[in-house]
């Protein structure tokens, strides 16, 4: 280990996006309880892609956020031995139109990324917080998906 001085003190730096472990689990329930409204929202977008190779792009996406969410459901019930109950009450907003989808679905995809970095702060290190940072990288992974599908669309000429 590194010497110090003994009269030094160290300052207690938080990063801007700190969190308590209780914040933490309160934000893993709310990324849980916006489920149906996420099913909805991939099974419309699924039947607006243009073709087949879109449709299984944004379908192995959708099966990824099925696993994160049982993740997070797994996670919640072994650190507070309560299973997530409920549902979120906010309304479900049809798409409009595939490339309103994708956009929407480019920006979903990033703020989960930094929902889900306050999550990890909010965690000690272990297997939790590694599961997490699994997400995320799935979650930026996604990101790129959907902007490459809104590149195809968006400037078809």
């Amino acid at each position: 280990m590194y010497w110090m001085h003994p009269y030094w003190k160290r300052s207690m730096f938080k990063p801007v996006w700190f969190i308590t472990p209780s914040e933490a689990l309160a934000l893993m329930k709310e990324a849980v309880q916006g489920e149906r409204n996420d099913e909805l929202f991939y099974d419309e977008l699924i039947k607006l892609a243009p073709n087949q190779d879109q449709a299984s792009i944004i379908a192995s996406i959708r099966d990824d956020e099925r696993s994160h969410n049982q993740m997070f459901r797994d996670m919640f019930k072994e650190i507070t031995g309560q299973d997530i109950t409920g549902v979120s009450n906010e309304q479900y907003q049809r798409v409009t139109s595939y490339v309103e989808g994708l956009q929407r679905a480019l920006l979903g995809e990033l703020s989960a990324v930094e929902k889900y970095r306050k999550i990890w702060f909010g965690l000690s290190p272990g297997i939790y917080r590694d599961t997490v940072l699994g997400i995320i990288f799935d979650e930026l992974k996604h990101a790129s998906k959907y902007n490459y599908l809104f590149t195809l669309n968006e400037f078809k000429g």
